[in-house]
Order: structure tokens, then sequence, then C-alpha cells
């Protein structure tokens, strides 16, 4: 099965780039997504990660 869809791929002219157009998308989402982290604020991490809690809270009421 994969030889089959390897040797497809190998027909398609300009197939090549998208490995790695994926993996330029995968890196600098990462990237971007690891400096939101550093420079979030402690008291925005804070509340958010209380969200769950807060409506565990309300619904046993």
């Amino acid at each position: 099965m994969l030889k089959f869809v390897k040797h497809h791929m190998e027909s398609i002219t300009g197939i090549e780039i998208y490995p790695l157009i994926s993996l330029v998308i995968f890196f600098v989402f990462f990237v971007i997504l690891f400096y939101w982290v550093i420079t979030a604020k402690k008291d925005y991490i804070t509340k958010v990660s209380n969200i769950p809690l807060e409506n565990q809270n309300d619904s046993l009421s």
C-alpha cells in the first residue's frame, strides 16, 4: 500500500514543496505559542486556569 502511494506521489510535479511548507507552519505555530506562554501575565494564567473550577461550583449549587 505504501509503495503505491509513494509511487503515485512521485509522479506529481512540484509536490516536494508541501512537506517543507507543513514543517514551516508547524514550527512557526509552536514558536508563536511558546512566545505567548512566556509573555503571558501571571494574573491571566491564574484566572483562566480557575475557570473549570468556578463552573463546577456553579453547577453544584
